[in-house]
């Protein structure tokens, strides 16, 4: 046991469980790994690169856009009878939710996921989440001391934060979405309502809004707290806050129903939930989601009460939109 025990500091991916022997087999009969995803472009190449520096026998290659771009690829190939890729991520739950639906993913229970919340992966294996995307608030330290920051959503509806003092994003529905799975329709659409009569600035872009945040613009915004926390070490002016329950997109790896390389993409996702590509994606300062590897800081992802955006319950993410555009009186 004490030999185990030192094996897993000096190599602490160890712990992970052990790829299936027929599964690597088959998977160097293959040769090819197709990963569509929405990292940015060092990220995913960096997890492509240790991943077949882990299996050489397998020649990876990936394609990033943007959540919608991925889901228009996905569509357009789709109709033209084409499914070249063998593993995907998305961000957006509405758009795995209509990929569960096409049968366009299939079910792939990793050992790996035994590590993940329940609240991060669905009871099929259609989808685990592996890096978080937490919404919070965030301030500018200049104009904003620690005595006077919201701590609550019901703090932000103070007469102090009324007239262009919160930064609100355009296409926030995810906020809307968490809250009415948590408060009910009614409840969340009524504090909307009044967070929209604290007249925010509406804009959009986390990192865009994060940086005006920082620069003066306005005291507050409501952004990805791992956006923030990245300006933050990079020395602006900007912290950050958790407000209860605490808004919380996941990013999700899935299996091609129609992929060429299925065992490939097996031992892709495994790699993907593993200690070692959870410690790379970590090293990237993403939110990580594995038990025991902890996001820089832990308060990005850990000690709080949470709401995650299940792609299950996101059925409504159109109407959700036009219901957000309409509170905040947008077109």
């Amino acid at each position: 046991m004490q030999g185990l025990f030192l094996w897993s500091l000096v190599f602490p991916w160890a712990l992970s469980a052990a790829p299936d022997p027929k599964v690597i087999e088959a998977a160097k009969k293959e040769g090819q790994l197709v990963w569509y995803n929405t990292l940015v472009q060092p990220h995913a190449k960096g997890v492509i690169d240790l991943f077949m520096k882990q299996y050489p026998f397998i020649n990876a290659t990936f394609w990033r856009g943007g959540g919608t771009q991925v889901y228009s690829k996905l569509m357009i190939e789709g109709r033209a009878g084409r499914y070249d890729w063998d593993a995907v991520s998305l961000t957006n739950p509405e758009f795995i939710f209509d990929l569960k639906q096409r049968n366009a993913i299939n079910r792939y229970s990793s050992p790996e996921r035994e590590m993940f919340s329940e609240d991060l992966k669905d009871q099929e294996g259609y989808w685990t989440g592996y890096y978080a995307l937490p919404t919070g608030l965030g301030f500018n330290t200049r104009q904003v001391r620690k005595d006077q920051v919201p701590k609550t959503y019901q703090d932000l509806l103070g007469p102090m934060w009324k007239g262009k003092k919160i930064s609100v994003d355009t296409e926030g529905q995810e906020l809307l979405m968490g809250l009415i799975q948590t408060w009910g329709k009614e409840k969340a659409v009524d504090y909307l309502r009044k967070l929209a009569a604290q007249e925010p600035s509406l804009g959009r872009g986390n990192n865009k809004r994060i940086e005006l945040t920082a620069a003066g613009e306005f005291p507050l915004v409501i952004a990805f707290t791992h956006s923030i926390e990245a300006n933050k070490t990079k020395g602006a002016p900007v912290d950050w806050v958790n407000l209860e329950p605490v808004v919380v997109q996941v990013d999700s790896i899935m299996l091609g129903t129609r992929a060429p390389h299925p065992n490939a993409a097996k031992l892709f996702i495994d790699f993907v939930l593993s200690q070692q590509g959870q410690e790379l994606l970590q090293s990237y300062r993403r939110p990580t989601l594995r038990t025991g590897v902890e996001p820089d800081p832990p308060r990005l992802i850990r000690g709080f009460k949470r709401v995650v955006l299940h792609p299950d319950r996101s059925q409504n993410a159109q109407e959700s939109l036009k219901l957000y555009r309409e509170v905040f009186g947008l077109p």
